[in-house]
């Protein structure tokens, strides 16, 4: 089984790309989708505990916990230990059942891939990219997004450049859908040969 990495910073049209994967058959493991079915389950708990007043109802308060959190180094570190490891966990589940049935392309759509070192975990990158005036207008459209709010995220991430480098396979999304559609074909054609 060959497990395909998909990173690119915020805005690039990551979710998009891991969308086409799926419809061309791939199972995508997203971690993201991940951290908000834990953030109404087994997190929520250890988040509360962590950061008392940002959970309601039994489901993290995703807002409140972002105002204690960003541009907190140090509140990021304590929440990252707590939601990552049950995120890998997670993960680690989707990739086992994967292996089980003989898929064949599996992709874990990691956010921070090259950030929290997870390079390793995956056998090929794909990153998805797109001119950094789109990204921005992309990101800028998003609501209770502000261009304070962009710039922290931006600093937490690794530069696309950088990204790019790294890179086993670029999408490139600022060329449209069937541009960046064409492109994922593409990489499932090569990892047939």
């Amino acid at each position: 089984m060959i497990i395909l990495g998909l990173t690119g910073s915020i805005g690039m049209g990551k979710s998009t790309t891991a969308q086409m994967f799926i419809e061309e058959g791939v199972p995508v493991h997203d971690a993201d989708a991940a951290v908000h079915r834990l953030y109404a389950g087994e997190a929520a708990p250890l988040i509360e505990t962590a950061f008392p007043g940002t959970v309601k109802d039994g489901v993290v308060d995703r807002a409140k916990l972002a105002e204690v959190v960003i541009g907190n180094p140090e509140a990021i570190k304590k929440l990252e230990a707590v939601v990552h490891p049950l995120v890998k966990a997670d993960a680690d589940r989707f990739l086992e059942e994967n292996r089980q049935k003989g898929t064949p392309v599996v992709v874990l759509d990691i956010p921070l891939l090259f950030e929290k070192g997870n390079r390793h975990r995956v056998d090929k990158v794909v990153v998805v990219t797109a001119p950094a005036d789109v990204q921005r207008e992309r990101v800028l459209a998003r609501p209770g997004m502000s261009e304070k709010k962009f710039d922290g995220i931006l600093a937490l991430q690794t530069p696309d450049e950088e990204k790019r480098k790294q890179a086993d396979f670029i999408v490139e999304t600022g060329y449209g859908l069937e541009h960046a559609r064409e492109a994922v074909r593409e990489i499932l054609r090569q990892l047939k040969r």
